[in-house]
This record gives C-alpha cells, structure tokens and sequence, in this order.
C-alpha cells in the first residue's frame, strides 16, 4: 500500500525522503539544529526545495554545520563564499551565519544547549496540530511572533517569524503534518 503523505512533498524523491526522515521529526541535538537554523535563514525568500537541492553544497562550504567554526570565519573565508556557485550567494545570508553562529554560542551559554532554549518555549513538547489540509496551516503564528523577536533580539538575522516557523516545523518543535498523512500518525508523536 501507497504511504499518504503531505501533498507539499510529492513533487520528487528529494522532497518525499525529506518529509519521511526529517521534517517534523523532533531534533534535540545542537548540531543538527544548527544545520536547520542556518538553512533556514538561508532559504528565506526562496523556496525550501532549492535549499534541500543544494545541502550537501552547503555542508561543505560550511564546515560540516561547524557552528563553532562558523563562528570565527574570517572576511577571506566569506568572500570565498560568495565565489561559490554551490550554495545561495547572498552576501547578507552569508554574513548572517557568522553573526548566527555567534549568537547560538551566547544561547548555549546561557541554556546549557540552543535545543533547551528554543524547546524551552514549548515547554519541551511538540506542538501537535490537526490540519486536514495544507491551506489551513498558517506560514507564521504568535509562537514563531514570540521567538522571532528574542532570537533578534539575541543578534540573529534573518529570522522573521515565517523562518522561524518553519524552523519549528521542520525540527519537529511544531508537527504540520496533515492528518491523514502518515507520518501523523507513525514516528513523529
């Protein structure tokens, strides 16, 4: 039998092995998050599908999702970047990683781990919604308001509160699955 699945993924391979193996799958390790923040901030603007064509581009040129490492890359390092037609060539973006990459050090710091803090909001459980069908799902709502405005407030950038949502959705802070898909109902709750 056919798996259903949320109809957003069904357009290849590459989107469905995504929405089976990862999104909306809970993330609690710091690097991982990492990966997915930096991503995110990356694709706004843009679609997700082309930030998930060009990942392993991006792991690459970012040292692994090395958030300790990105931390300290140096003006040569983002000028190099900038050269590379692997990843999305946004100046800013790239300038945002470092300055991210920084703040997610500060975050630690203060929580111990990011995931702590950015679960912390959900009181460390995800939030399950009961969408039947995509255009119900809203692409911000008054959670991804409320930590939009502490991560900028923190020093990071390019994180509006539709990034942020669909950060919280994609690391399984927030499940969108749609209720008759079948992660819904397997892996994810």
């Amino acid at each position: 039998m056919e798996k259903i699945r949320c109809n957003w993924c069904e357009k290849d391979d590459l989107y469905r092995n995504y929405h089976d193996n990862e999104w909306g799958v809970p993330v609690t390790d710091d690097k991982k998050m990492f990966e997915f923040l930096l991503l995110e901030t990356f694709q706004a603007g843009l679609s997700w599908y082309t930030i998930l064509a060009k990942r392993e581009n991006f792991r690459i040129a970012f040292n692994q999702f090395d958030y300790h490492l990105i931390a300290k890359y140096t003006p040569e390092k983002l000028e190099e970047l900038l050269q590379n037609p692997g990843i999305i060539r946004n100046r800013l973006k790239i300038a945002a990683s470092v300055s991210n990459a920084q703040a997610y050090l500060k975050v630690q710091e203060e929580f111990g781990t990011f995931c702590n803090y950015i679960w912390g909001f959900v009181h460390h459980k995800p939030l399950v919604n009961h969408w039947k069908n995509m255009a119900e799902i809203p692409a911000k709502t008054e959670l991804s308001d409320t930590i939009s405005k502490d991560l900028k407030k923190r020093g990071f950038k390019f994180v509006g509160s539709t990034v942020v949502y669909a950060h919280l959705q994609a690391t399984g802070i927030v499940n969108d699955h749609l209720v008759g898909c079948w992660k819904y109902h397997h892996g994810v709750i």
